[in-house]
């Protein structure tokens, strides 16, 4: 993507010394990059900042797949790492216990996480949680979550393990080094100013954590991190711990996490590490860090406060009564780095081109970012999926300083809470909203967040026609966020007609001269037909992996609009777009209602004068007309599986349009549905959520996306990687499966047993409401990709009996949609 990959000599800059910027000069110099200069503006080996105070916990189980393999890595490449014979990685396990019902039930969840990553992990009862960890009482717990091969990372003799390795390569380290300046021309670096010099650049990568704004500000580039302290204290020496610990390794123990109080503990020969999360949010300005030398600790240990941890001393006395009779020595305020989402941030930036940031990235994922950014610099892509890091995963409502500081805290305190996956943040709401809101909120519509817009899942006013619908019992977690309501409208959508607000898909207009032979170049599908088409076709990345999957829809012969899927294949088509090419975001300035339902051209017909007959107006085509006073671009696709259009327009007759369709819809019975009958619907349907059932790591055959591959249309981005690939070559697949129980439920990222035995885990997963039991889809090798094989979900424990399906489960033949 830098347009540089061919050439194994560029000059690189890392700016910053710590356990990121030591790991990505040994990956970019075990890849040939031998030109790599790392600027550290403290001492090398302990320069300062995050990596010199961090505790060094590795627990790699987490909902993110990507965080996970991070992880992985960062534990398999630290562990075969050594420093004068002392280890960098100390593979003491990691101990989650729990003190609630709730938090009991979550470690059964995570035991699924860590079965569908590869993990090992085994629920344990209190007694042998406390044969794990002495000090614990067991009448205080309910049980424990061990994962034996999660530790602890040196950072420090891990970075300098790899900093040796790497200037054995050819790199160099350079420290007292301020950087005060980024150097450009016509849109990329080309140097970089310190306070020592300067140095000429072909790239640059800010891994300067928490100082990473800063950096970002001197290219132009926003970073959206905010820094906060966080409390570690360490007990004086405990007679219980006395000659246990080795002094050079420290630890013997687990990593031990009391998350219903935000709190960790870790051994330090005979004293005991405590972290605490439970404290106000403290922000920290990192302009007015103070520099190393002027710093009473190092830059990034700032004053305890030890009124904020007091209330956490009083629970760690109670989870371990052995600390009554011991106290705190020491303790400081570290700063670490969190984003809106909690998520690195990863990336080129586009503007200002060899300008990249490896941020946000903590200790336990460093190995694994690194390894990540190194590929994407020197291949052009990444072999981990790595959409939820990426710089511009981000739209530009969630990009003001105000945004991140307010999610930042949150994530903050939030960081041990039990989340549910559809869990949205509080603030601030609303942020983004659509032109029917105002209609919504009237028809007492249930709101949930994504990407700065709020979406309506149900409405309350549908609850009349919920009345009376059989529906199996949910448990606690599975009734979070959801509403029987939801089943009435999927009801209502199948018999009816059903108004869904589609406004927050993501909506490009690709113009120009150009435009038609560029879109063929970026994706697989044959575009080349006439105005007034409609194409389902997919992204790829140039070893065939999926980055996104797309509906384009060709206006006029040089005038094409894009359903896209975020700002991520924005900022991929603006890469590689021509001169000749212009793309506009036109999401902000227009809105969407998708008509569904049997009786969906009843309803629009009488409001044009166009003809909407299937003959006329026929599936995947497009047109530009009026209904009533609102012009319209018209699309028939159907997400849900039934007949309907997608209705475009311009963000200030929105209002008109949604009334002008609710009133002609009343005669039929019009509703108006959410999210929740939008998903049941959809796969129902077999429809795939891109970033969640298919990413880079898959290819389209793989996902059953190969219908939108035209191998004979001419060149695009990814055919060379998919010569000799078909369905029948797959190693795996993504599988519909059917709950055989129909009253069973999943959620989502649950392990599939195949002959009692990890193989996959589930994508996405709902109850469908027409099939009459849930539906999931997975991921399987392909020797158990068979309709009517057998499997085992998962479920907090419980393996839930499951089948491989046919599909789509709904209308097979397409008859209701091509009516």
């Amino acid at each position: 993507m830098n347009g540089r990959t061919a050439d194994r000599q560029q000059r690189v800059i890392v700016i910053g010394a710590g356990i990121v910027g030591c790991s990505l000069a040994d990956e970019l110099t075990a890849r040939g990059w031998s030109e790599v200069t790392v600027l550290e503006q403290g001492p090398l080996l302990a320069p300062g900042g995050s990596t010199s105070h961090a505790p060094g916990l590795v627990f790699r189980t987490s909902p993110s797949k990507t965080l996970t393999d991070f992880a992985a890595y960062t534990v398999a490449k630290f562990s075969a790492l050594e420093v004068d014979g002392l280890p960098c990685f100390n593979p003491v396990g990691g101990l989650e216990i729990a003190t609630s019902e709730e938090r009991w039930a979550d470690l059964h969840r995570k035991a699924g996480l860590a079965a569908s990553w590869g993990v090992r992990a085994e629920l344990l009862s209190p007694e042998r949680c406390a044969e794990l960890w002495p000090l614990l009482d067991p009448e205080r717990i309910l049980g424990g979550l061990h994962t034996p091969d999660d530790g602890l990372a040196r950072a420090l003799l891990a970075s300098r393990a790899q900093a040796e390795r790497a200037t054995g390569r050819g790199a160099r380290f350079l420290d007292r080094h301020t950087v005060t300046g980024i150097e450009q021309e016509d849109g990329r670096v080309t140097g970089v100013l310190t306070d020592r010099g300067r140095f000429d650049a072909d790239i640059v990568v800010s891994a300067a954590g928490f100082w990473g704004p800063l950096i970002g500000e001197m290219a132009g580039v926003p970073v959206p991190l905010l820094p906060l302290a966080h409390q570690y204290a360490k007990t004086a020496p405990l007679p219980e711990l006395a000659d246990l610990n080795d002094p050079r390794t420290e630890a013997s123990r687990p990593i031990l996490r009391f998350q219903d109080r935000d709190l960790y503990y870790r051994e330090h020969t005979d004293r005991i590490g405590i972290g605490s999360y439970a404290h106000r949010p403290m922000p920290v300005d990192a302009a007015g860090v103070p520099a190393y030398d002027d710093a009473p600790v190092m830059p990034s240990s700032l004053p305890f406060t030890a009124e904020d941890f007091a209330p956490s001393w009083e629970d760690s006395v109670g989870l371990l009564p052995a600390l009554g009779a011991g106290r705190i020595e020491e303790g400081f305020n570290g700063v670490f780095s969190f984003t809106p989402d909690g998520m690195p941030v990863i990336g080129e930036s586009r503007e200002v081109r060899g300008f990249w940031l490896a941020e946000a990235v903590w200790v336990t994922h460093s190995a694994g970012v690194a390894k990540a950014v190194a590929e994407w610099m020197t291949d052009g892509r990444t072999t981990t999926d790595v959409h939820g890091c990426d710089l511009y995963r981000f739209e530009d409502a969630q990009a003001s300083p105000a945004y991140v500081a307010e999610r930042g805290a949150q994530n903050f305190t939030e960081v041990y809470d039990v989340i549910h996956p559809l869990q949205p943040m509080e603030r601030p709401r609303p942020l983004r909203i659509s032109p029917f809101h105002v209609r919504q909120r009237e028809l007492g519509a249930y709101f949930l967040e994504g990407g700065g817009w709020e979406r309506p899942h149900w409405y309350e006013a549908n609850a009349p026609l919920a009345e009376g619908i059989e529906l199996p019992g949910r448990d606690a977690w599975s009734a979070r966020y959801w509403s029987p309501i939801a089943a009435a409208e999927a009801r209502a959508t199948r018999e009816r007609v059903a108004l869904y607000d589609m406004t927050p898909l993501k909506r490009l207009e690709v113009s120009g001269r150009g435009a038609l032979a560029f879109l063929q170049r970026m994706t697989t599908n044959q575009l080349a037909k006439k105005p007034g088409s409609v194409t389902y076709t997919l992204l790829l990345d140039e070893a065939g992996g999926v980055r996104s999957d797309l509906t384009v829809a060709r206006l006029a012969e040089n005038r094409f609009q894009v359903g896209a899927n975020s700002g991520l294949d924005l900022d991929w088509l603006l890469r590689h777009a021509p001169d000749d090419v212009h793309i506009a975001d036109i999401t902000p300035g227009t809105c969407c209602v998708g008509v569904w339902g049997p009786l969906a051209r009843d309803l629009v017909q009488p409001l044009t004068h166009d003809d909407f007959s299937h003959g006329a107006f026929g599936y995947f085509k497009a047109r530009q007309t009026y209904l009533g006073h609102v012009p319209v671009t018209a699309m028939r696709l159907s997400y849900v599986g039934e007949l309907g259009w997608e209705l475009y327009t311009t963000a200030d007759m929105g209002l008109r349009l949604w009334d002008t369709l609710w009133e002609a819809g009343a005669r039929h019975g019009v509703i108006a549905a959410g999210r929740s009958a939008f998903n049941s619907l959809r796969l129902e349907k077999g429809y795939r959520a891109w970033g969640h059932d298919m990413t880079t790591e898959h290819d389209p055959y793989e996902a059953g996306v190969g219908f939108a591959v035209r191998m004979d249309k001419g060149d695009f981005i990814g055919r060379a990687a998919l010569e000799g690939r078909s369905a029948e070559t797959a190693r795996r697949r993504l599988v519909c499966l059917t709950l055989d129980d129909p009253a069973a439920l999943v959620m989502g990222s649950e392990p599939v047993f195949v002959d009692g035995v990890p193989a996959g885990y589930v994508t996405s997963a709902g109850y469908g409401y027409t099939v009459g039991r849930t539906v999931a889809y997975a991921w399987l090798p392909a020797a158990a990709a068979v309709p009517g094989t057998a499997v085992h979900i998962e479920y907090f424990g419980e393996k839930v009996p499951a089948t491989v399906a046919e599909e789509p489960l709904f209308d097979p033949r397409m008859t209701r949609i091509r009516r």
